[in-house]
């Protein structure tokens, strides 16, 4: 296991969007999510690797409590999002949910139109006082989304009707338009073809600018690509956090390099 007082001494406290310790999951009898202790850093991209089932997208929801809808899910142990708990019974899921932003595997754009896609997180939360601010957000969010020039004359056509790499950015236009603090990714570009999963990489490096971006990916290269930071699961640990460069070239643990190398996984 990587030692957590030596991250912690490498990072200075303001830099430090999230903070978890000793994070258990159990779904029913199933421990899926076994003692992990993680610092993910501000505007920063972080890549949980790891073979499927290892646990990196059950801890990804944790982070904004995806997982509070499985009845089945219990989560021990803290999570603190800018040193606040958010698994505090005073803090609102919903509200949590407006800053910490989530795009799923496959795009999932809501049957309405481009706008209203976009402007339902700002509507539903108050953050636009009149139509005026609301199509500033929207449009703000399209080109923040690298989308707008695609789509500004058509923000009354339905979202459902766009590619699915564009469809992609709507969903990340929409997760954007709240101002959120982080950006979850799980698992993006598997369903898109490679000149949309390059867009959507350009666009991740750009969206780290403004956000804390955690991205979980089956690709070793996109995490290699994308990440400045790379946290390695497996069997519902986390085996080892650190420098992407680092965890690709000079893994401290052998199960790190043996997933690395292609022998587990």
């Amino acid at each position: 296991m990587y030692d957590m007082n030596r991250v912690e001494n490498a990072v200075g406290q303001d830099e430090i969007k999230i903070s978890a310790r000793n994070v258990q999951v159990w779904y029913g009898e199933t421990h899926a999510i076994k003692d992990v202790d993680v610092d993910i850093l501000d505007k920063t991209v972080t890549a949980f690797i790891g073979p499927s089932g290892c646990g990196k997208s059950t801890f990804l929801r944790c982070i904004n409590r995806m997982n509070d809808s499985i009845p089945s899910a219990r989560i021990e142990g803290e999570i603190r999002l800018d040193g606040e708990d958010i698994y505090d019974r005073s803090i609102d899921p919903v509200q949590l949910r407006a800053r910490v932003g989530m795009v799923f595997q496959k795009p999932n754009p809501f049957p309405k139109s481009i706008y209203d896609n976009v402007s339902y997180g700002p509507r539903i939360h108050g953050l636009a006082r009149n139509r005026a601010e609301l199509d500033e957000i929207v449009e703000r969010s399209l080109r923040d989304a690298a989308l707008w020039n695609e789509v500004k004359d058509r923000l009354q056509e339905p979202g459902t009707g766009l590619s699915g790499g564009q469809q992609q950015r709507l969903c990340i236009a929409r997760a954007i338009a709240t101002s959120p603090e982080m950006l979850l990714m799980d698992e993006p570009c598997s369903a898109l073809d490679p000149i949309a999963t390059g867009q959507v990489e350009e666009l991740i490096d750009h969206l780290r600018q403004d956000f804390s971006v955690v991205i979980v990916t089956h690709s070793m290269q996109q995490a290699a690509r994308v990440s400045q930071k790379t946290a390695f699961f497996h069997l519902g640990s986390l085996v080892e956090y650190g420098e992407t460069d680092e965890i690709f070239t000079k893994p401290q643990d052998p199960r790190t390099e043996s997933y690395i190398s292609g022998r587990i996984g």
